[in-house]
Order: structure tokens, then C-alpha cells, then sequence
């Protein structure tokens, strides 16, 4: 029953009772999709910091620790009548790792990334000291630093951020194209209308799909996709469809999109056997770092004469040069399906470490699988490619998964300069990992 001031200085004490270097967080789940080198250090135990301690509807402002995974901010936000501006798409992501990474979903368009919506962010940094930082106060270098810096200027304890009122439930059409030039063209028009969500799905060079929401009071039926069905497939077998809101916020959270086909998940038997409670990002998460564990998928290609290269990444293209970045996927990579959301910074904030043009409406592509080849090419090939790219189209990645950058390069694209000020000023003890020893490196 202790409150949020004593959960937080425990945490604290923690941190200025360890080594001055190599610290690194507990707890139960992440969403990285990295694997970190084996590390020493000092742990601090931050699982305790997982309450929702406010919901103001008046205001539309959340208050929650660090820990709170979205599952649990949803359901507590709509018992108000709220939701969080921008709810990424898995279950597990927790609201500070949000803040530190890059979270986005279909209401981007509008509200920009998690990192925008927020208004206040409790720290606690590399000095061990908890400071509050806010667009206006005298952290406010870290309130607009602390995004994308994935834990290496400080831990989030608590935030503060912008909430969106709902109605029961969504009304989803979705929209098909036979080229990619009719679909980017139309997204940026539905991307200056008064829909509530947009994204989109890729399922081949001539089959592109984009899917508006729009909330309504009343439905005259409604779909589930927590079972038996398969959300993103409906894309293809319907043009409108009805979801109750918090069905639809966690639409593709059930599959992880798509990818729950790898374990077999998508076959009725397998499906069944699993049940419902299996079937979530949780469970698949664990799953694959059971596997990485193991190394049973890499031993089956070695024997199979297969040479495989995971390729999970999201990257945001300027809808200008979203037709050639897709072509460049089909071309050079073959992934499919590739997932569209729209995004668009409608502040004039700078957020330094994961800098977007204010106003310019850009396209996360999200494609996460492994490419197989008979040629045995140099560790992250095709990564390597997509970054080059991403920086030849005027776009920028995110850190969650392999990076591959040289120093230069990656300090070029996420903030070096404004970085390394933030670095003397909040960890001048370097307890906390460098980014990119963190993200490229995986120290």
C-alpha cells in the first residue's frame, strides 16, 4: 500500500547504492527485439511502479508509473470513457518504455508518436536523482531528449499524458488499391479528414489495403478476432466491419499481425490447442525468446542449407518517397504483409534524439520476419540495405530492433550533439549505457 513518492525512491536508493556502471532494469517483459551481450552490472527491481494512479476526464490526462503495460492503461481509461491519444499495438508495451522507444497506431496521423502526447515525464537519472521534466520547466532538455534514448539517460516513474474520449464502438472500412501510387495518394487525402484511425496493410505488389475507423454509438454486429479469426485476413473478406473499442484497439495484438503464422498459430488445429489465452503478444514473445535461446530455427536452416536474416524493423519514409521505399522492400527484401500507419508531429517541440518535420505527413512501413538465402551473405545484409535506404528517402528507423549504423551515421541521424549535452548533464557518471553501445553494439 506504499504510495508512488516511497515506490519510487526505493528505486532510487537501488540506483545510488550500485556501481557506477553497467546498470540495467528487472522486469517481467520487453519488447526489444536485440539480443543484448551477457552483462554484469547492478539490476534495479522497477516492477512495483505498475499502478494507474490518475484518469482525469475533465482535463483528458493520464497519471501512470513507468511500468503500466497498456493492457491495463486501456482498461482503466475506458472505465472513463477515455483512451490513451496514441495506444501502440501490443498488449505488453508498457507506457514508459513508449516514452524511452517509439510507440505508434492508427490514431498517428493526428496525435503524432506516444512521445507526443505526453506532458510530463518523472526521471530518474543516471546521478540518481528524480526530477520531473515538462515542456516549460528547467528539464525541459530532457523532457524532449528522453524519447528514443531506450533507458540510457534515465528511467521513467511516472507520466503524465494526453487521453482522447471514445464511444462504444468502431466502424472499420477498409479500402483496396491495385497500385501503390492510388494507395499513398488517397492515404495522404484520408490522413486530412476527420476519421478517428487510419493504417494499412501491403499483401502483394497489386493488393494494398487501407482501413479507416470511425467511432459509433451503436453497431449492427460486431467481430471478434480474439479466437478463432484472424483479423488482418478480414482486410480481404470484408468492407466494413464493427468492433467494440477495446476489441479494436488490441485488433492485432491477438496474432502479433501476422507473425503468430511462424509458430504455426494460424492453423485451426494449432489454434485450438493453444487456446485464448495463449494467443496475445505475451505468449509469442517468450516463445521466440525460448527459440533464440535455443537456436532451434537457425539449426534447422544450417541443416536445410538455408541461410537466415531477421529482419524486424519500423521505419518512418515521408509519404513523398513512400512509393519508392516500397518498391525497394518488394525489389531488394520480399517481405510481406508490410504494415502502413500514417504519422504526422502536429507540435513544433523538438525532440532531438528522434527528430520529424513538424507538419510533413510521413509512413511507418512495419515488416518483421526472417529473409532466407542460398547465399551465405555478411551478418545484417539485408538490414544493412534497408538502413541505407531509410536514410536516402529522408526517413529514420526505430532502435527497438538490429541497428547496424557506423558511429558517424548513427549519431548523424538520432541527435549526437544534443545527446552527448544530455549525457554530462543527467548521467555524467556514465551508469547508464551509451546509445550506441546499447542499440548497435548491444552492450
Amino acid at each position: 500500500m506504499s504510495t508512488h513518492a516511497e515506490r519510487a525512491e526505493v528505486v532510487a536508493a537501488q540506483l545510488r547504492g550500485s556501481a557506477v556502471d553497467g546498470v540495467r532494469l528487472r522486469k517481467s517483459s520487453s519488447n526489444l527485439f536485440r539480443d543484448r551481450r551477457a552483462a554484469g552490472g547492478a539490476v534495479l527491481d522497477v516492477c512495483s511502479l505498475d499502478a494507474v494512479l490518475s484518469v482525469d476526464r475533465a482535463a483528458g490526462v493520464i497519471e501512470a508509473e513507468g511500468m503500466v503495460p497498456y493492457d491495463a492503461l486501456v482498461e482503466a481509461t475506458l472505465a472513463h470513457g477515455l483512451m490513451p491519444a496514441v495506444v501502440p499495438q501490443l498488449k505488453s508495451i508498457t507506457l514508459g518504455g513508449a516514452a524511452a522507444g517509439v510507440g505508434i497506431e492508427a490514431t498517428s496521423f493526428r496525435h503524432g508518436l506516444v512521445h507526443h502526447t505526453l506532458l510530463e515525464i518523472e526521471v530518474l537519472t543516471g546521478t540518481g536523482e528524480i526530477v520531473t521534466a515538462t515542456p516549460e520547466n528547467a528539464h525541459r532538455d530532457l523532457f524532449f531528449g528522453f524519447p528514443n534514448s531506450y533507458g540510457t539517460l534515465g528511467y521513467a516513474l511516472r507520466l503524465k499524458a494526453k487521453a482522447s474520449p471514445v464511444r462504444p464502438f468502431v466502424e472499420v472500412r477498409h479500402r483496396r488499391y491495385g497500385t501503390a501510387a492510388a494507395c499513398f495518394a488517397e492515404l495522404a487525402q484520408l490522413a486530412d479528414t476527420d476519421v478517428d484511425f487510419l493504417d494499412g496493410v501491403v499483401f502483394s505488389e497489386d493488393t494494398l489495403v487501407l482501413s479507416t475507423g470511425r467511432f459509433v454509438d451503436s453497431a449492427p454486429w460486431t467481430s471478434a478476432y480474439d479466437f478463432k479469426r484472424i483479423y488482418y485476413r478480414s482486410l480481404l473478406e470484408r468492407e466494413t466491419d464493427y468492433l467494440p473499442t477495446a476489441s479494436y484497439l488490441w485488433r492485432w495484438d491477438t496474432d502479433w499481425f501476422w507473425c503468430s503464422k511462424n509458430l504455426g498459430a494460424q492453423n485451426p488445429l494449432v489454434r485450438r490447442l493453444l487456446g485464448r489465452g495463449r494467443l496475445n503478444s505475451r505468449f509469442y514473445m517468450k516463445a521466440m525468446r525460448w527459440n533464440s535461446r535455443l537456436g532451434l530455427t537457425r539449426g534447422l536452416d544450417k541443416f536445410s542449407g538455408w541461410h537466415r536474416e531477421s529482419v524486424i524493423q519500423d521505419v518512418d519514409i515521408p509519404i513523398a518517397h513512400a512509393g519508392r521505399f516500397l518498391a525497394f522492400l518488394h525489389e531488394r527484401i520480399g517481405i510481406l504483409p508490410i504494415w502502413l500507419c500514417p504519422l504526422r508531429v502536429r507540435s513544433d517541440g523538438r525532440f532531438p534524439l528522434y527528430p520529424l518535420e513538424p507538419g510533413a505527413l510521413y509512413v511507418n512501413f512495419g515488416f518483421w520476419d526472417v529473409v532466407r538465402s542460398r547465399v551465405r551473405h555478411p551478418e545484417g545484409w539485408f538490414n544493412r540495405l534497408i538502413e541505407r535506404e531509410v536514410i536516402d528517402c529522408g526517413g529514420i528507423k526505430s532502435l527497438y530492433s538490429d541497428c547496424y549504423h557506423d558511429e558517424a551515421q548513427f549519431w548523424a541521424c538520432y541527435g549526437g550533439d544534443d545527446y552527448r549535452t544530455l549525457k554530462r548533464r543527467y548521467d555524467p557518471q556514465g551508469r547508464f549505457p551509451d546509445l550506441y553501445r546499447k542499440c548497435v553494439l548491444r552492450h
